[in-house]
């Protein structure tokens, strides 16, 4: 039997044989998602993609990094707006595919001006939704009109 005490420093230990980076597990276009926590209040404030590069630069950084799927691009979280993140903690789950973030955020962490990209809740009818926090700025304060 296994000292308690032996355990408990096992289950602490850092695994400094082992890449993470070889316990995640990418998707076919070698992308994982990215949970985005407020350290101080535990709330999501939004997810994003990453690839191995905006990972290795949010590490080497500490400030977020991710991929856009949808412009193509890779990006830093506040670039435009400002409103950057500072990591805190990165943590990967058991089974490796989706990462948790935990961050200082500074500004919104919504592009539409919320605290948190998950403002909206489904009602109870599952027909409609309510806007459960107010907007800190709209889009055209934060970034400009557009032309």
């Amino acid at each position: 039997m296994v000292n308690p005490a032996f355990s408990a420093i096992l289950r602490n230990a850092i695994c400094i044989d082992m890449n993470f980076y070889d316990k995640l597990k990418f998707d076919a276009n070698g992308l994982i998602p990215a949970i985005v926590q407020e350290q101080k209040t535990g709330r999501v404030v939004m997810m994003a993609w990453m690839n191995r590069a905006s990972l290795e630069k949010t590490l080497a950084t500490g400030k977020t990094h991710f991929w856009s799927r949808s412009r193509q691009k890779f990006w830093m979280k506040g670039e435009e707006s400002g409103h950057t993140q500072t990591v805190r903690d990165l943590a990967f789950d058991c089974d490796g595919d989706t990462l948790l973030i935990q961050v200082d955020q500074i500004g919104a962490a919504c592009h539409e001006g919320y605290q948190s990209c998950f403002f909206r809740s489904v009602e109870p009818d599952g027909q409609s939704f309510k806007i459960t926090e107010a907007q800190l700025e709209t889009p055209e304060q934060i970034y400009g009109k557009k032309k």
